[in-house]
């Protein structure tokens, strides 16, 4: 079928389902609900089969879904409405949650079901929850839609009724988030911060300014003053409550009239001078496994098999978090293990470098040739590991540099629900992270180009079969962890396992002598050198446009056009005289605060 995406943005939600369809034989298009002339524009030109919207804040104009069969992805189970349900599900202390396939009607998320999945809800943020939980269980709800649809035979069938939740709750505002740091407990401040961590954050009042909290660990240890800051790690904040105390790792300035967007910012980036003298409390890889405490790197073995897992907010990683998970990486492979597992954790694997933290530097060059280099050393020391193999163990999606990160390793184990981009060229980058030797080395030259200009998410099994993908492993996110070490501890056994490892150091030799390492390195980094400090490059332009979520004025072109040689979705005057940025790539949906 010919299937038009509509959605607010290109989010990780629209990504996954974009290419699940295209996997399964469908051409796809997506139309970015920017007005409601933007979408008919996309309908007209397009003209689908049918509308699926994995995503939309605004609601479909009647004269769109009273001429097609608009397929609409509530976050919620049947009978929940409202644009917070995860909020209030997350609030609630909700176990049991779920999402709706409707179809769109006069009335916002009233519509007839065409296929309704649940599932069970772990303490994690919203954002997690989203991409993960969410995620899965909207796939299978819109495949069990599109399938249904395809038939000619089903019905959907009326909410009404439904469940006890059925009704409208409101948008879940910043009143009901504040936190009183003089009575919440521990689990209550967590709740209230896992319930904004990426959008909108919580606001709050913080040495004299007005923040927006996002993001929320427990702390195991350190105790203080209810309210009161009590250390730095990773660049995060301890901030103390009536009965603990919990990291903090981002914040984001409340914005001032007239003045630009702010973003989300390391805590102790975004305080600046108004940080106080605090202690910085580091923990030891080894150690954060064993505590129940934040932190963002972690290492554990399980005999023969090192675990080295890391969680960046946003999956960015900056110079100081490349450089930290580096020092990890060589202690790791100090240690007697015969396989190494770098990632396995439940969200994103790595999206790169640091954009937020370039964007906020004084000299945004400069801080982004500090950080691709800083990236290129990581994934260097991985591509020269010859004493052990290497497993990138992908549990949610990775982008750009760090999909490359994860090509550096002999083996790339995914989960089956991510998504991967291995390309740049939307952010007007010609790319780095060794890209230039790994894809080809994986794919083929030309499969290798094609991903790169196509620039189009790819499922884990469309990855797999490209070579991209050694394993995708089926399971829930919470068991991706366990599973992959257990697999490894299977390699790390096996004679084939200790025979590849044999032949490593042979193999990186030859290939050192056709080209080296430095080569590509050199290459790659003399293109992105010349982009970053030429200030006219597009580049700045779409990372300022990316950071501060500035609205986009079309569909970008490679996304409007859907499958290359089928159909053009729009006239191409209409698409040479539009203006595209990335911004319209966000996650999780609901409006913001502030």
């Amino acid at each position: 079928m010919h299937i038009l995406l509509v959605a607010s943005a290109f989010n990780s939600l629209t990504q996954r389902v974009h290419a699940e369809l295209r996997d399964r034989g469908h051409t796809v298009a997506v139309g970015l609900a920017l007005s409601d002339g933007h979408l008919r524009d996309a309908v007209r030109g397009f003209a689908p089969d049918l509308i699926v919207a994995p995503m939309l804040r605004t609601a479909i104009p009647r004269d769109v879904w009273s001429a097609y069969t608009c397929l609409v992805v509530h976050p919620g189970p049947v009978g929940d409405r409202g644009p917070s349900s995860l909020d209030w599900a997350i609030h609630e202390g909700a176990t049991r949650w779920g999402v709706t396939v409707l179809q769109a009607d006069g009335e916002m998320d009233a519509g007839d079901v065409w296929a309704s999945v649940e599932f069970s809800v772990p303490p994690v943020g919203k954002s997690d929850l989203y991409r993960n939980e969410v995620s899965d269980a909207a796939l299978t709800a819109v495949l069990r839609a599109v399938d249904r649809f395809a038939s000619g035979m089903y019905t959907p069938r009326p909410q009404g009724g439904a469940r006890a939740t059925d009704g409208t709750r409101p948008y879940f505002r910043q009143e009901l988030r504040r936190i009183d740091w003089r009575s919440d407990s521990t689990e209550t401040v967590l709740r209230k911060l896992r319930a904004a961590d990426s959008q909108p954050g919580v606001l709050d009042d913080l040495l004299g300014g007005e923040w927006f909290l996002h993001g929320g660990h427990p702390e195991d240890r350190l105790r203080g003053r209810p309210g009161e800051l009590l250390a730095t790690r990773a660049g995060g904040v301890c901030r103390a409550t009536v009965d603990g105390a919990v990291w903090i790792p981002e914040l984001r300035a409340r914005r001032q009239p007239g003045q630009p967007a702010p973003f989300r910012l390391p805590a102790v980036l975004a305080l600046g001078d108004r940080l106080p003298p605090l202690p910085a409390d580091p923990v030891p890889p080894d150690a954060a496994a064993r505590r129940g405490t934040w932190a963002d790197i972690r290492y554990q073995e399980t005999g023969a098999v090192g675990h080295l897992t890391f969680s960046f907010p946003g999956g960015a990683m900056s110079t100081d978090q490349c450089t930290r998970l580096l020092d990890a990486y060589r202690t790791a492979c100090s240690r007697p293990t015969s396989v190494l597992v770098l990632g396995g954790g439940r969200d994103f694997f790595s999206n790169g470098i640091h954009l937020n933290v370039i964007e906020a530097a004084a000299d945004p060059a400069e801080e982004s040739w500090a950080n691709i280099n800083a990236m290129n050393d990581l994934v260097e020391a991985v591509l020269t590991t010859t004493d052990r193999l290497v497993v990138a163990a992908v549990g949610g999606n990775a982008a750009a540099g760090g999909a490359m990160l994860a090509l550096a390793a002999d083996e790339v184990w995914c989960r089956r629900g991510s998504v991967l981009n291995p390309h740049y060229r939307l952010m007007g980058l010609s790319g780095s992270e060794y890209w230039t030797r790994t894809l080809p080395s994986r794919v083929g030259p030309e499969t290798a180009e094609r991903v790169s200009r196509e620039a189009l998410p790819l499922g884990a099994e469309a990855a797999e079969r490209l070579g991209l993908v050694d394993r995708t492993i089926a399971c829930r996110p919470q068991d991706f962890p366990v599973e992959t070490v257990r697999l490894a501890v299977r390699l790390a056994s096996s004679t084939a396992g200790q025979a590849r490892i044999a032949r490593k150091k042979t193999a990186l030799e030859r290939q050192e002598a056709l080209k080296p390492l430095a080569a590509y390195r050199q290459e790659e980094l003399a293109a992105m050198r010349s982009i970053f400090f030429d200030p006219d490059a597009p580049y700045h332009r779409l990372r300022r446009a990316f950071v501060r979520k500035e609205p986009p004025t079309r569909t970008p072109p490679h996304l409007a056009v859907g499958v290359p040689g089928r159909r053009r979705a729009y006239p191409s005057a209409t698409r040479d005289r539009a203006v595209t940025t990335t911004a319209a790539l966000t996650d999780v949906p609901g409006p913001t605060d502030g």
